[in-house]
């Protein structure tokens, strides 16, 4: 039996999960390195970052709106798992939620910042299920491999809905390259980017408060698709 490397909780090959894509979306999105401060002063980068957490929040409130229950996070810094711990605790008043997280291989937290580690620990403990993509433990990172790729492909194939932070400029990103599938592959692609983001700080100002309630009544994107 494979194990978690940080929470030694058990770890399932991906390729024997059987999804129902009808209710299953994936996450996907840019590191916390990546985001940009408002109006890049750096005095703005704790209401950046909130705002793109609560922007991710509406998003992920409008897939289980429209019947999604089942959600893969590819367990990486930033917006996975932001997107985890937000489903872990929307699950606490809906249980029919599911969290699935899906490593890329075993030693994917090597690099991560210890804050992160400790948010990862949680989240494993708390998910339904984790999945490894590349089961083999002595694989470690090289740039020029395909571990993320292959992490990001696995939850498009398992998902109908994709649900992307991703910047306009960011499009040769891993973020863009699994959108880019996603849409080659005919999912449901729901997107927001920083720009959306600064959009909606310019209009209210930087008050969280105000920031959230404009977020809070955004149309639901899933509607797109009907």
């Amino acid at each position: 039996m494979l194990k978690s490397l940080d929470s030694g909780i058990p770890v399932y090959p991906a390729d024997t999960y059987d999804s129902d894509l009808s209710v299953t979306a994936c996450i996907t999105g840019h590191r916390e390195k990546s985001v940009p401060s408002y109006k890049e002063n750096p005095i703005y980068k704790d209401i950046t970052l909130s705002a793109v957490k609560l922007m991710l929040y509406r998003y992920i409130d409008m897939a289980v709106e429209r019947g999604y229950t089942d959600f893969f996070s590819g367990l990486a810094v930033g917006t996975d798992l932001w997107a985890a711990e937000y489903i872990i605790k929307k699950r606490r008043r809906n249980g029919k939620l599911r969290l699935i997280g899906v490593m890329p291989y075993l030693r994917h937290s090597e690099f991560f910042p210890q804050s992160y580690r400790e948010v990862l620990c949680r989240v494993e403990g708390e998910a339904d299920r984790l999945l490894v993509v590349n089961r083999n433990p002595n694989v470690t990172y090289r740039p020029s491999s395909q571990l993320y790729r292959d992490r990001n492909y696995f939850m498009v194939d398992n998902s109908s809905a994709v649900i992307a932070f991703l910047n306009r400029d960011s499009i040769a990103s891993g973020t863009g390259q699994t959108v880019n599938y996603a849409n080659r592959r005919g999912r449901r692609v729901c997107r927001f980017g920083i720009e959306d983001v600064f959009g909606i700080i310019d209009e209210t100002g930087a008050d969280i408060r105000k920031i959230g309630r404009e977020i809070q009544f955004l149309d639901n994107a899933f509607d797109l698709f009907c």
